[in-house]
């Protein structure tokens, strides 16, 4: 008989699913006071276990960690999780509950012990057990993750036991180590596609407890657990060499909500959720019941025996997952917060509606590490990323002498998830997050009052006011001082990028006819304010810039632009000349010019500074500015814009 070889194992955490009984009619008997007694030592000794207080050396991973969960069924009302270091410390814990006034109303009808385990059914998971991985690679960090997991706030729960069937013609443990392997690795693949619904817990109970391995399951959801098992009922590995034990199903509730549950009260108690466990708020910051959302980690699995969410024993080994424990904290990935993101994407090359949707999350991550090795690392990573539904892209792009990573992701948590594992690549000295493409319109910032003021006044006095043929036009101008040849050979770098965007709609530099200036104007005109604002970033660093409109003297406060027929255009500038000179004798006037589009000579833009807004609306409702309005009509080959600027 041939001796097959067992894969290479490490074990983490001890784990402890403490089941419990009510005896009710005790309860509904009990006096009261030993009632109120017994939920105030419950909650006690719930609290203080999910605060590790039985744990003096919580170590590099931390102590473990304690959750309370309803069963719906008649084989348990309770069940009770611990994970921790050492055997003693889950002995201690169930012997500590029989010495609360609580344990004096329950049974324990069953238990089950099992530690987290990690296998190696791949080369790269067997790298890591012979030592050739370092230990702040993202491989080793995956590995420790499954070793010490967190027990993820979802709703639901199910756990079951297993073992890998050893029958004369089904003998999992008679299978060639590669036949297994090929098993694992297309379980896994089922597994995967669940990234985001359901997280799980895999631990091995060999020699432990009556089977192999213990599962547990959490999902939003409990249909994506359903849909899951079933699935991987169809799969040989599970309909050809799996047995499986009893299913217990239920959900989680905090510690605090002991005393509605034992009333007979829906729990949690708040659809908002308290606490579940310490330093964990079921809720907060998940989107509870989104079918997408990649909010409590994704599908792992692991060692022989599972009809479960599989092992991350693939190529690379790097899945990012929220049930964090030893996998790289988003927290730890120092990224500044950038509500301007797509512009960083722009400058990689990677615009919405041609690379991502609006609606999703980026990354951005800076590295110094040499650009090729950097993209062999980054095709590793994707190639795990690429497993999730809610990947987008992972990219490396050239940029100012240094490499930079882009990462796209349907959901944010999934975004905070991959993080951790890209700051971890080589030479990384800055990364970025932020939401990529335009809010909802019940979140967009209102425009400014001033603004909207100014433009409902025009609009009174029968005046355009920026909405030609239905649209509203959102104009940002910068002045420069900067060669115009130059300035200009940069404008038109930006607005290539630019026009990928459908709010865009012009950017031009215009030139000053004033002998005694040498600035130019920079216009960008765009749909939305929003998107002005977010181009407003890149403008700014164009060459010797001087100034923006609204941000301090010298910048104008009206922009109007004119497209003149061209039999008209010298007469139109005569024009100009003589209302500049009504200008200058007008109340609160300080400058006004005409500039000319360097593209176009018969585009005109006016730049007017006034001291205040009613001195610029004197003007506008002036009999002077009426005649020269029904003088355009004729001249003008487009009814002109008249844009408020600050």
């Amino acid at each position: 008989m041939t001796q097959r070889d067992p894969p290479p194992t490490e074990e983490g955490w001890y784990a402890l699913h403490d089941f419990r009984t009510i005896d009710w009619d005790a309860w509904r008997e009990a006096p009261e006071r030993r009632r109120q007694r017994a939920v105030e030592e419950g909650i006690d000794y719930l609290q203080s276990h999910a605060a590790l207080d039985d744990v003096d050396d919580p170590g590099e991973f931390g102590g473990g960690h304690t959750a309370v969960f309803t069963v719906v069924g008649h084989k348990a009302d309770l069940m009770i999780v611990h994970l921790r270091q050492t055997v003693g410390h889950l002995e201690a814990a169930e012997r500590r509950f029989e010495r609360t006034e609580l344990a004096a109303f329950t049974e324990q009808p069953t238990s089950y012990l099992s530690v987290t385990e990690a296998s190696g059914y791949t080369e790269r998971a067997r790298d890591y057990f012979e030592g050739e991985v370092d230990d702040d690679s993202g491989l080793a960090q995956y590995i420790q993750q499954r070793l010490h997991p967190e027990i993820p706030d979802a709703d639901h729960v199910c756990f079951y036991p297993m073992s890998k069937r050893r029958q004369p013609e089904q003998n999992w443990y008679d299978l060639p180590f590669d036949e297994r392997a090929e098993h694992m690795a297309r379980h896994g693949d089922i597994g995967r596609g669940y990234g985001g619904k359901v997280n799980q817990m895999i631990a091995s109970s060999v020699g432990f407890d009556d089977y192999e391995w213990g599962i547990t399951l959490w999902a939003d959801d409990p249909t994506d657990i359903k849909d899951l098992l079933n699935e991987m009922r169809f799969d040989p590995s599970s309909s050809k060499f799996a047995d499986f034990g009893p299913f217990y199903f239920g959900k989680r509730f905090p510690p605090e909500d002991l005393d509605a549950l034992l009333a007979g009260e829906p729990v949690p108690t708040d659809g908002d959720a308290a606490d579940a466990d310490a330093g964990h708020h079921h809720g907060e910051g998940h989107g509870h019941g989104d079918g997408d959302a990649d909010d409590h980690g994704h599908a792992h699995g692991q060692a022989d025996g599972d009809d479960h969410p599989p092992a991350s024993d693939d190529e690379s080994g790097d899945h990012p997952s929220s049930s964090s424990g030893g996998r790289p904290d988003p927290g730890d990935a120092d990224l500044d917060e950038d509500d301007e993101l797509e512009g960083k994407l722009a400058n990689l090359g990677l615009f919405p509606g041609q690379d991502y949707d609006e609606g999703t999350y980026g990354l951005v991550f800076y590295s110094e590490a040499d650009a090729s090795d950097l993209a062999d690392e980054v095709d590793g990573l994707r190639g795990n990323f690429d497993h999730y539904d809610t990947h987008v892209l992972t990219t490396v792009r050239a940029n100012e002498g240094r490499a930079a990573i882009a990462s796209v992701w349907q959901t944010e948590s999934a975004a905070d998830t991959a993080a951790g594992f890209l700051n971890d690549l080589a030479g990384i000295v800055e990364g970025y997050r932020g939401p990529l493409g335009e809010q909802d319109a019940d979140d967009e910032p209102e425009a400014a009052g001033t603004d909207d003021e100014i433009r409902g006044q025009l609009v009174e006095e029968d005046i355009y006011a920026g909405q030609p043929r239905g649209e509203d036009v959102f104009a940002l101008v910068l002045y420069s001082e900067a060669d115009a040849d130059t300035l200009f050979e940069e404008v038109d770098g930006l607005r290539d990028s630019f026009d990928h965007y459908d709010s865009h709609v012009k950017t031009a530099v215009y030139d000053t006819r004033a002998e005694d200036s040498d600035r130019s104007a920079v216009v960008s005109l765009w749909e939305t304010e929003k998107a002005a604002e977010k181009a407003a970033g890149f403008l700014s660093d164009l060459p010797e810039v001087v100034g923006r409109a609204g941000e301090g003297d010298g910048f104008g406060t009206m922009g109007m632009f004119y497209t003149v027929k061209p039999d008209y255009r010298a007469e139109f500038t005569e024009r100009f000349d003589a209302v500049g000179e009504l200008l200058a004798d007008m109340e609160g006037h300080r400058e006004t010019a005409l500039l000319v589009n360097r593209e176009d000579e018969n585009d005109m833009f006016i730049a007017s500074q006034w001291r205040s807004q009613d001195d610029a609306m004197a003007f506008f409702r002036s009999e002077e500015f009426s005649e020269t309005v029904s003088w355009g009509q004729e001249v003008l080959d487009d009814r002109p814009r008249h844009v408020f600027l600050a």
